[in-house]
């Protein structure tokens, strides 16, 4: 593996490049209202960090299309106010730096495409860029045996990995790399700064395109702020882990 690729697609940051691509996924715009009405004061700061870091990624991408890999907004079951006034803001600010914008259904996006509507945005199951298929991950597609990429590109799961120092443990998000029924997988790193994801050590896995027994033969390509780190596969991370416990 070159440092900054997976199976061909460029890491920057928590972002995949695939030539004019950029690929960014689990955006859950909107995210604080719904903290906030559970009664978690969690101050709105994220679509201004979103909006910041997608500048900073383009401009060392040049990329002149976007994908986004499903889950642009948070609320399952309606769009809140935030919802609507961010996604509309988001998708004008795709539409005045990239020539073409694509929009992955997510389990998030029940309501998604009337906000996408109004700005005159399709939104897909799935895309598919040379031999690659971006995909959400939230359920495996009917057909996936005949699928004819090789390799195929997932959301869903906001993997991370936990680092302790001393007494204090910090996550941090990661790709994760592996096989499933012989094609090649690749996990996306949410795009939201609100968490930094799931513990692929500690915690269940939620796409069905992932298991506990296949998890462990996969590489985790963790990524702070454009810094790009390689664990090593989870199954020596465990070794490594229970030598110290």
């Amino acid at each position: 593996m070159k440092n900054n690729e997976i199976f061909g697609a460029k890491i920057i940051d928590t972002a995949l490049q695939i030539n004019d691509y950029l690929i960014i996924s689990d955006i859950h715009l909107g995210y604080e209202q719904s903290l906030n009405a559970e009664g978690i004061m969690v101050p709105r700061f994220q679509y201004k960090k979103i909006i910041k870091r997608l500048k900073e990624i383009k401009n060392v991408s040049n990329a002149t299309k976007i994908i986004i890999n499903g889950d642009l907004k948070h609320e399952f079951g309606k769009i809140s106010k935030q919802e609507w006034n961010e996604v509309i803001d988001f998708t004008s600010f795709l539409k005045k730096n990239f020539d073409e914008i694509l929009l992955i259904k997510g389990n998030h996006d029940n309501f998604t495409k009337f906000i996408a509507k109004k700005s005159q945005l399709e939104v897909y199951e799935k895309y598919s860029v040379e031999n690659y298929l971006i995909i959400h991950g939230d359920k495996i597609p009917k057909g996936y045996n005949k699928i004819k990429e090789e390799t195929i590109i997932i959301g869903h799961e906001h993997p991370s990995i936990s680092i302790r120092n001393v007494e204090r443990v910090e996550k941090i998000k990661c790709f994760l790399k592996g096989k499933l029924n012989g094609k090649n997988l690749i996990v996306m790193p949410s795009f939201n700064f609100i968490t930094e994801g799931s513990d692929v050590m500690h915690e269940k896995t939620i796409s069905p395109f992932l298991d506990a027994d296949s998890l462990e033969d996969f590489e985790v390509i963790a990524v702070e702020y454009f810094e790009i780190l390689y664990f090593g596969k989870i199954k020596d991370l465990i070794k490594i882990k229970d030598k110290f416990i």
